[in-house]
C-alpha cells in the first residue's frame, strides 16, 4: 500500500464552509430582527406607562369637581393631556343632599415614532360640595 491511499482526509470542505456560513447569517439575522423588535417594544411599553401614570395621577388631583366641571388641557413632558366633563344625568339629581355627578373623560396624547398615540380614561366624580357657613357664636 502506498502512502497517499492511506491518507485521511482533515477538516471542512469549502462547500461545507460556506453552507456553514449561510445558516450563521441567517440565524445572526433572525437574533437581530428579534433583539431589535424586543427593544423597540420596551420603549413603547414605557412611553405607555408613563402616559398611564400621568392620567391616574391628574385623576388623582381631583377627587371632586368644581361646581360647572373640569375642562382644562395642558403639557407635561412630553405629553399633551386634556380634561372634559359633563353632567351626568342620575335619578338622585332631585335630591339637594347628594351632590351632582360629573362623566369626566381625561386624554394624554403623544408622539411615538411619527405616529399619534393617546391613551383615553372615563369616570365619574362628584361636585365638590360649597364650604359649610361658619356660625358665630
Amino acid at each position: 500500500m502506498s502512502r497517499n491511499s492511506k491518507r485521511v482526509q482533515r477538516g471542512f470542505t469549502l462547500l461545507e464552509l460556506l453552507v456553514a456560513f449561510a445558516i450563521m447569517g441567517i440565524s445572526l439575522g433572525m437574533l437581530y430582527r428579534a433583539t431589535g423588535s424586543s427593544a423597540r417594544n420596551v420603549g413603547e411599553i414605557g412611553r405607555v406607562t408613563q402616559a398611564s401614570e400621568l392620567a391616574e395621577s391628574l385623576l388623582a388631583l381631583h377627587d371632586a369637581l368644581p361646581p360647572g366641571g373640569w375642562n382644562e388641557a395642558g403639557r407635561s413632558a412630553n405629553f399633551a393631556w386634556s380634561a372634559r366633563s359633563a353632567p351626568y344625568p342620575t335619578q338622585a339629581a332631585a335630591n339637594p343632599q347628594v351632590p351632582p355627578l360629573y362623566e369626566l373623560a381625561l386624554s394624554v396624547q403623544w408622539d411615538d415614532n411619527g405616529r399619534r398615540r393617546s391613551i383615553d380614561l372615563t369616570t365619574l366624580k362628584p361636585e365638590r360640595k360649597p364650604p359649610l357657613p361658619v356660625a358665630s357664636q
